[in-house]
C-alpha cells in the first residue's frame, strides 16, 4: 500500500461520517500514514471547513449531492477511491440496483473455489475494504460490491466492472432517474481500453472507455443448477460465469459446481421456515417494484404477499397493475408506501391495509391456505421503521416463528 501511505503522509485528513466506514479509515490512517491531523465530523456540509484539510473523506452514508455529476474537487475522497487507486488493478467492482450483493457473493464462491489466489469479498456486502488492505498481494483478487453512493465521486475505477441493471431506486437522495444513473456510471468513468465493463442488456446506453461486454437479461440460458430461485438469479449466474470464464480462464464445469454449491445471502428471497403448514420467504432486501415481483414469479405456490415500508416516491405503476391483475394472490399492505398504493387498488378484494410488520404476519396466518407460501418482499425500504433491512427480516423471522 505504497501508494496510499506516500499520499496521506504528515497530511490534514476529515474523516466524515464516522460510521462503520469512517471508523475504519481512522483505524488504517493513523497506524500506517501518520497524517500530521486526523479529525473526525459528523453533520451538516455547512460545517465541513474543507480550506482547513488537504484531504477530506466522504462515508458513503453522507448525502452529498449537490456538486454531482459533474464532480471535480479531488480534495474530497473516499475509502473507495484510495482502494481502488491502490488496487483497481486487482478489483472486480459490482454495482446495480437490485442483484449486487448476490451477484458479489457468487462470483467470490466461484472465483474462491476456481483460482489459486486469494479472494475477497468486501464493499457493500460485508466489511469496508480498508479491513482487508493488510491480506492483499500482488496477486489477490477484490470483488467488491459497490452502492450508488461509493461510485459517485470515483475517481479511479475497477479493472472490471459490473453494472447489473437500472431501476428507480434512492430517489429520496438523488431525486432524478438521471442523477441516480449518473451516480452508478461512476464505475465505468475513468476505466480505460484496458479495462472491461459487463452490462446487463436492459442498462442505458454508457459512455466508457472500457471494452463494453452485454449480457442479454433476455436470452439467458437460464440451465445453471442453483439452490436460491428465479429467473434473475439465473442471469446473475451467467454474468458470473462470463467473468470467471473470460477474465480469469476459469473452467465451466468448475464454475457450475461451484456455483451449485452456492446457498444465498439472509434476506434475499430466503426460505424462513414453514409453520401451521404455510412456508414463510424473507425478501427484506426488496426496495423496489420489480423485486417484489420477481419475488412472486420465484416462489413456488406463492399465496400472499406482504409489501410496504419507506415511501421514497418512486414510481409504482408497474406493481399496482401488478396486484390488480393477479386477483390470485393475497396482497397485504402497510406503512407509508402500501398505504399509497392501497389508494390505487382498495377496489381489489385481495387487497389487505394494515399497520404494521406485526398485523401483516396475523393477517397472512389468517388467509394463506396450508401448503402454500408467504412472501415479505416489501418494494420499499426499511428507514423509518427499521434501523435496515436486515433488522426488518429478522423482525419477520422471529414475528412468524410466534404467528
Amino acid at each position: 500500500m505504497e501508494k496510499t501511505i506516500e499520499k496521506f503522509k504528515g497530511k490534514k485528513i476529515l474523516i466524515w461520517g464516522c460510521g462503520r466506514e469512517g471508523r475504519s479509515t481512522e483505524k488504517l490512517l493513523r497506524s500506517k500514514c501518520s497524517p500530521a491531523i486526523l479529525d473526525t465530523y459528523e453533520g451538516p456540509r455547512e460545517g465541513v471547513h474543507e480550506e482547513n484539510y488537504d484531504y477530506v473523506f466522504v462515508s458513503p452514508g453522507i448525502p452529498f449531492e449537490e456538486d454531482a455529476p459533474d464532480w471535480t474537487n479531488t480534495k474530497f475522497t473516499s475509502q473507495t477511491e484510495v482502494f481502488m487507486e491502490e488496487y483497481g488493478a486487482q478489483t472486480v467492482g459490482i454495482t446495480g440496483t437490485k442483484g449486487k450483493s448476490t451477484t458479489s457473493a457468487l462470483l467470490y464462491t466461484v472465483l474462491s473455489a476456481c483460482t489459486d489466489r486469494s479472494v475477497f469479498l468486501m464493499g457493500n456486502i460485508g466489511k469496508p475494504c480498508f479491513d482487508y488492505i493488510d491480506q492483499m498481494d500482488p496477486d489477490s483478487i477484490a470483488v467488491f460490491e459497490l452502492s450508488c453512493h461509493q461510485c459517485q465521486r470515483l475517481q479511479a475505477d475497477p479493472h472490471v466492472a459490473v453494472f447489473l441493471d437500472l431501476f428507480e431506486d434512492h430517489l429520496d437522495r438523488y431525486h432524478t432517474l438521471e442523477h441516480y444513473f449518473d451516480a452508478k456510471c461512476g464505475i465505468t468513468k475513468h476505466q480505460t481500453e484496458d479495462d472491461i465493463l459487463y452490462a446487463g442488456s436492459e442498462v442505458p446506453p454508457i459512455r466508457t472507455k472500457a471494452q463494453e461486454r452485454i449480457v442479454d437479461a433476455e436470452h439467458v440460458k437460464g440451465d445453471f443448477e442453483l439452490r436460491i430461485p428465479g429467473a434473475h438469479n439465473q442471469f446473475n449466474a451467467e454474468v458470473v460465469c462470463r467473468i470467471a470464464e473470460e477474465v480469469f480462464g476459469c473452467r465451466e464445469k468448475e464454475i457450475r459446481e461451484a456455483l451449485s454449491s452456492f446457498r444465498g445471502l439472509p434476506h434475499r428471497l430466503e426460505y424462513a421456515g414453514t409453520y401451521d403448514g404455510i412456508a414463510y420467504y424473507d425478501d427484506s432486501i426488496s426496495t423496489i417494484p420489480e423485486a417484489a415481483i420477481n419475488a412472486v414469479d420465484a416462489v413456488p405456490d406463492t399465496a400472499t404477499v406482504l409489501i410496504g415500508g419507506m415511501d421514497r416516491g418512486i414510481d409504482y405503476d408497474i406493481l399496482i397493475n401488478f396486484i390488480r391483475r393477479r386477483s390470485d394472490l393475497n396482497f397485504i399492505l402497510a406503512y407509508a408506501s402500501g398505504k399509497r398504493i392501497y389508494e390505487q387498488v382498495k377496489d381489489c378484494p385481495n387487497v389487505y391495509l394494515v399497520e404494521d410488520l406485526e398485523q401483516q404476519v396475523a393477517k397472512a396466518g389468517e388467509i394463506t391456505p396450508q401448503g402454500r407460501a408467504v412472501v415479505m418482499s416489501n418494494a420499499a425500504a426499511s428507514y423509518g421503521y427499521f434501523k435496515n433491512f436486515e433488522e426488518r427480516g429478522d423482525c419477520f423471522k422471529k414475528l412468524i416463528q410466534k404467528s
